[in-house]
């Protein structure tokens, strides 16, 4: 029986290969040249440095079970790094079968004044810990871990769950050397294998061989036996506006397509999306409650059911389901959901909200279709087969007079048409059960802006005040809405604390309340600037948008991924009176722009009379920039920083 394996590569960018100094990263055999070797010249930041890892999974011959070796050499290099010295193995069961784990081996070896010592982990140190009903964790730490050890560690995990073949990651938190994994698979078996995270295969060799596999009848299978290494792989260093690192960690995955038994029978687990399409439909869980009748007059008020306009009415439908249900945080989307138990109890999953807000909505003529998404810190659903648990979440599309709106009913703040941010995480999956279905993007229509007005006065007693009003829309507004609505005394107390050097008074919101699609303040205030005497020293950024650089990394492999496009603008006024003081330094205006015009910083500053002017925008014009926009982005929010923190004006007694 011959194997075929689909092999789908996602390459962004090669990597460079570098001398790897002394280390021996040829094998698992511990050298001089690893132990004499205290630093990694390509990283200087790293506190440890997997030398050598390698695994090879193969199926017994005799009760099936996936067996995979694993191997690893370390050096640490810092106490900082002494957290790697402790190892935890995880171990899954069901009610039927559970994965075990022998032939744990471990070493720590130190150089103490030029001689080798090797000490020995022993069996009285390794520990098991029960997690839940499912999952076991297997853990030993490393004796006699110094700055400059080398760690050993070895183990083989046996599985009877051959649907789930082991992947194997290539990165980690730490650079690794080289990394090797070595497959072995029954053409009984049939994987989709994917490569994932952009870092490029050094060696990917796979051979067969000939009636590895043999049953008590006679029948057999050949193995597609294969090598993939990879080498020089810097570590993965998560950092703000990113999604799940799953979707960027360098790895391989398999998911199970086929087994064939030796009797000839065939188990298909992946489908086409026009299986999944029809089994959804009849789902005992979603299908069925999207297909519940909901009689209208028993929850929404005939004002809503005669409403004609249908934008109108939509609103108020989901209003309705903001303000009497309540999520309780289950993301399971696909187990206990019931729109009786939700309208009984008031609260539910996410599933059972938004299928009620579907089924309203439905009943009253408009269009609407559920959309199965993974959230941000889920990862990206796999687009090449339909993998349905790698969803986690459920909102609905509806189309009004031509327009698309994606809605969420489980967050009360949110106005029609958005989302939660958890939720922007590329693209989704719409169940149309008429036409099937198709994937769609999933991104804010509007951008995200945040606006300040501040006009201040220098009076005759050398006081200066005046007023601050803001607004802020999108995403923005949201969460300043959460922040004030669920505690305003503690928002007006964090707000005085931001802005130490203002007194604040007459404080006001003027937006309309929780689902306002803007979040609207303004206040007076009294600034403390410091006087010199004969000179005022006055910085107009006592509001910053960015306090210090987000991007700290030297390189960034993967995207940096805001959510939303947005815009950051600040207007400031300063009026003073010409014949007693005049402007001796006011900041130089500067123009800043990302590569292709994807974000811009305009910084104007002027005097005219008695009055200085100063404006700044910023505008980032798209919600993702790809990993070769890194080092412009770093240097923009850098300049940004500079202005706001380094632009002072001074004015001098006349």
């Amino acid at each position: 029986m011959k194997q075929t394996i689909f092999l789908s590569f996602l390459l962004l960018s090669s990597l460079t290969l570098f001398s790897q100094s002394n280390y021996h990263s040829d094998s698992y055999r511990v050298t001089l040249g690893d132990l004499k070797t205290n630093t990694y010249e390509k990283d200087s930041t790293a506190n440890a440095l997997i030398i050598y890892k390698y695994g090879n999974s193969l199926v017994d011959r005799y009760d099936y079970d996936l067996r995979t070796e694993i191997k690893q050499k370390i050096k640490i290099l810092n106490k900082e790094g002494f957290n790697k010295a402790n190892v935890s193995i995880h171990l899954y069961n069901n009610e039927n079968s559970e994965q075990e784990v022998e032939k744990i081996v471990a070493t720590t070896y130190n150089l103490v004044d030029g001689k080798v010592i090797k000490t020995s982990l022993l069996k009285k140190d390794i520990f098991r810990e029960k997690h839940d009903e499912n999952h076991t964790f297997v853990k030993f730490a490393l004796p006699n871990i110094k700055e400059g050890s080398v760690i050993t560690y070895s183990y083989t995990r046996i599985s009877p769950f051959m649907y789930n073949y082991r992947g194997w990651d290539f990165q980690s938190d730490i650079p690794t050397l080289y990394s090797e994994y070595r497959t072995s698979i029954p053409g009984n078996w049939h994987y989709n294998i994917k490569l994932v995270g952009g870092k490029k295969l050094t060696k990917n060799i796979t051979e067969i061989e000939k009636d590895c596999l043999q049953n008590s009848r006679g029948g057999s299978a050949n193995c597609a036996n294969s090598i993939y290494a990879m080498k020089d792989i810097p570590a993965f260093i998560e950092e703000d506006y990113m999604t799940s690192k799953s979707n960027y960690l360098a790895r391989i995955e398999y998911e199970l397509q086929t087994f064939k038994g030796f009797d000839g029978s065939v188990n298909d687990y992946t489908k086409t999306w026009k299986t999944v399409d029809r089994e959804f439909k009849t789902d005992k869980e979603i299908g069925r409650q999207l297909k519940k009748s909901i009689d209208l007059e028993d929850l929404l008020n005939p004002e809503i059911i005669n409403e004609n306009d249908l934008l109108k009415k939509a609103s108020a439908i989901y209003r309705y389901i903001q303000e009497n249900y309540t999520w309780n945080g289950d993301y399971k989307i696909f187990e206990d959901v019931s729109i009786k138990d939700l309208i009984k109890n008031k609260s539910g999953n996410v599933s059972s909200i938004n299928i009620l807000l579907h089924n309203l909505l439905k009943e009253s003529n408009i269009i609407v279709k559920p959309v199965l998404i993974s959230t941000r810190s889920n990862g990206f659903a796999t687009k090449i087969f339909p993998v349905i648990s790698d969803f986690n979440y459920l909102i609905v599309q509806t189309t009004i007079n031509d327009i698309t709106y994606y809605l969420d009913a489980t967050d009360n703040y949110l106005s029609f048409g958005e989302i939660p941010f958890r939720c922007l995480n590329s693209y989704g999956r719409l169940m149309d059960f008429k036409n099937g279905s198709e994937w769609v993007d999933i991104k804010p229509s509007k951008p995200s802006n945040v606006y300040y007005n501040v006009e201040l006065h220098l009076d005759e007693n050398e006081t200066i005040s005046g007023k601050l009003s803001s607004k802020r829309t999108g995403y923005h507004a949201l969460n300043h809405k959460k922040s004030y609505y669920k505690n305003k005394e503690g928002y007006l107390q964090k707000l005085e604390n931001k802005f130490p050097h203002l007194e604040i008074s007459d404080f006001e919101v003027t937006s309309d309340g929780l689902t306002s699609p803007d979040f609207k303040e303004s206040y007076h205030i009294n600034y403390n600037y410091e006087d010199t005497g004969d000179h005022i020293y006055l910085n107009p950024f006592f509001v910053e948008f960015f306090n210090e650089n987000p991007f700290k990394l030297q390189e960034r492999t993967y995207p940096i991924d805001f959510g939303y496009k947005d815009t950051y603008f600040y207007s400031f006024k300063f009026n003073f009176d010409a014949t007693k003081y005049t402007v001796v330094e006011y900041p130089k205006t500067k123009s800043i722009a990302l590569p292709n015009n994807s974000g811009k910083v305009l910084f104007s500053a002027k005097t005219l009379g008695s009055t200085v002017f100063i404006i700044l925008k910023i505008s980032f014009d798209k919600a993702i920039y790809g990993p070769e926009y890194y080092s412009s982005l770093k240097e923009f929010m850098s300049k940004i920083v500079d202005i706001q923190t380094n632009s002072l004006i001074l004015l001098k007694k006349k």
